[in-house]
């Protein structure tokens, strides 16, 4: 999943750019108007985290300008302005949130998650793996061959995780990451991450579920299904 920062303070951007990389994700920055409409013409990308102040131009005319495009890429503004006109405007204009300066970083990340699971359903709440497996991402209810399994929240977010990222290699850090942001004490080792992952399958197996979810050596976990 490719992002794209548009945010002219250096350490910001940075520190973005870092944890969103460290959650999994790809990420490019850029710190100015012009860049930044070069990188929107070449790439399309799963989000955009864009900052309104910018020192040649506005996050608002960006806005105006994907929608001129009929670009479909995902947005967050990120701004120390605190107005609702601000908001309103950016949100009538295509923004899909909006996020006031200062942020916890953790938070930024699930908005871009939430973000990028609704542009991937089209708008749908319910994912559909090959026919066995649902997840109502709005009533975070798990559904296995017409039948609703238990899960933990640290579970639920694993699996939705893991689906969301169907078919790719995720690292112990980035799920780490995702699960624990800020709170992540970062050990030697992730244990913690198998036992979870243990649990995990365990539960999708007794369901009758697929055993999907596979150990990929030296690098972390895939959850592997057929197209």
């Amino acid at each position: 999943m490719k992002l794209l920062i548009i945010e002219d303070e250096v350490n910001l951007n940075t520190t973005i750019a870092s944890f969103l990389t460290a959650a999994g994700y790809l990420c490019e920055t850029v710190s100015n108007f012009k860049d930044a409409i070069e990188k929107i013409d070449l790439y399309e990308y799963d989000c955009i985290i864009l900052d309104i102040m910018l020192p040649d131009g506005s996050g608002l005319e960006l806005l105006q300008y994907l929608k001129l495009n009929k670009k479909n890429d995902g947005v967050i503004i990120i701004s120390a302005k605190d107005s609702l006109d601000d908001k309103l405007t950016g949100l009538q204009l295509g923004a899909d949130d909006y996020l006031t300066k200062p942020f916890h970083l953790p938070e930024l990340a699930m908005r871009v998650a939430a973000i990028i699971r609704r542009k991937k359903m089209d708008g749908h709440n319910i994912i559909n793996i090959n026919e066995w497996l649902y997840i109502d991402t709005i009533a975070q209810r798990v559904i296995i061959h017409n039948a609703a399994i238990e899960l933990t929240q640290k579970e639920y977010q694993l699996l939705l995780f893991f689906v969301v990222n169907k078919n790719r290699i995720l690292s112990k850090s980035a799920i780490a990451q995702h699960l624990w942001g800020d709170d992540m004490d970062l050990a030697d080792h992730y244990d913690f991450i198998y036992t979870h992952i243990k649990n995990l399958r365990k539960k999708i197996l007794l369901a009758g579920g697929e055993d999907c979810i596979r150990s990929i050596y030296g690098a972390g976990y895939k959850f592997q299904v057929n197209q």
